[in-house]
């Protein structure tokens, strides 16, 4: 087992336990003002100090990972849950007037970045998390279903998909019964890369404002309320800053490190 994947998979489930602890305990009330104690350094009660409404960082951390988490980790479900699908047909379909649709579609939604997409949503109902996940979820659809065919195709002219096509198998039991188990390692580390950048694009959103909206605490909204602060309280900016990179940092080094694992040819490589 790789250092990438272990160092990966302990700091992404450090990120995971802080969000669950969060559920039903935080030390302080993420909600809670206290202005007297406002802008206060870390000290021995406030692990991460306190922000300009003299809340709990350290609190604040924890409901943000929270929220962070929900909105990728949903995002990232809805790009594998359509786009695979939709990658395993054009794979079947290849050269067909389906799988041009399918292709030139994704390529649409490509020239549309997620904050782009999150505009024009929320222009129409608003912002918040849920419209941030449709527009994160939205973008990851052409990423697997890219992926996905490409992957398929490759073993659309392997023997035992021949096999399966003398013996009577449809194109839809096929993909299901034989290209997507031999594509799922791929999917699977493809969906720990875009969790990472489903987490930035969370941030991104939150920081100009299309993403969760007050009270709900978020690492991006926090980045974006520190930077008229950073000259006499750099802790706003520098732990919500930490707990992004921790975060890519963690989920990077897992997809790296599963990659290695899943693969038996690096695995050979590296014997």
């Amino acid at each position: 087992m790789s250092r990438n994947l272990i160092l990966g998979a302990a700091l992404s489930s450090l990120v995971v336990l802080a969000a669950l602890i969060s559920f039903v305990w935080t030390p302080y009330d993420n909600a809670a003002l206290d202005i007297p104690n406002k802008l206060q350094a870390p000290d021995a009660l406030h692990w991460f100090g306190t922000d300009h409404f003299g809340r709990d960082m350290f609190s604040m951390i924890m409901v943000g990972a929270r929220t962070s988490i929900a909105v990728a980790l949903v995002a990232v479900g809805i790009g594998m849950a359509l786009g695979v699908p939709l990658g395993l047909t054009a794979a079947a379909r290849k050269g067909s007037w389906l799988d041009e649709v399918i292709m030139r579609g994704n390529d649409l939604v490509f020239a549309f970045p997620s904050l782009v997409i999150a505009i024009l949503i929320t222009a129409v109902f608003g912002a918040g998390a849920i419209n941030a996940i449709i527009a994160i979820g939205i973008f990851n659809i052409p990423v697997f279903a890219r992926i996905t065919r490409g992957a398929a195709l490759s073993l659309w002219e392997r023997e035992f998909i021949l096999a399966a096509r003398v013996s009577g198998k449809g194109a839809a039991r096929i993909s299901a019964e034989h290209i997507l188990p031999n594509v799922a390692n791929l999917l699977i580390v493809q969906g720990t890369i875009q969790f990472s950048l489903g987490i930035l694009a969370e941030a991104g959103l939150s920081y100009v404002g299309l993403g969760a909206q007050p009270p709900t605490p978020s690492w991006g909204r926090m980045l974006a309320d520190a930077q008229t602060m950073v000259s006499f309280a750099p802790h706003l900016a520098l732990i919500p800053g930490l707990a992004i990179i921790v975060t890519v940092l963690g989920l990077n080094l897992l997809g790296d490190g599963l990659r290695d694992w899943l693969d038996p040819r690096i695995r050979v490589a590296r014997a």
